[in-house]
């Protein structure tokens, strides 16, 4: 298992599309050729499969990835406000090859103590 990636989300991410950090792309596959994109299944808790487009710019030094797809319908579902924090992990598995899973999280404070809890949908 590796955590490819741990946002914190901001306006963007909640209200159009969630970016990440540009070398965080080689954790994906598909890359080859003058492709722009690569098509993402990815789990959620409750095993829900959501279709991700991850993009990145055609031109320019810095690619600038970002998710687009049904991001914003898996924000809705689950309720995601600024401040909340998604977390994508890619599990390799030999007869199945990568699959990537969706972790969605909201800070709560409980007796003085900052705790990340699941959000549930």
């Amino acid at each position: 298992m590796e955590v490819i990636f741990t946002k914190t989300l901001k306006k963007t991410d909640v209200g159009a599309r969630l970016s990440f950090p540009t070398p965080k792309l080689v954790s994906l596959a598909g890359w080859g050729g003058q492709n722009h994109y690569v098509n993402l299944n990815v789990k959620d808790g409750k095993q829900k499969v959501w279709a991700f487009r991850c993009w990145k710019r055609r031109n320019g030094r810095h690619p600038k990835p970002w998710v687009s797809g049904e991001w914003l319908e898996f924000v809705q579902q689950y309720g995601l406000k600024i401040g909340d924090k998604v977390i994508l992990v890619r599990e390799d598995n030999p007869a199945r090859g990568s699959e990537f899973r969706i972790e969605a999280k909201r800070r709560i404070v409980l007796l003085g103590q900052e705790i990340w809890a699941d959000v549930i949908n």
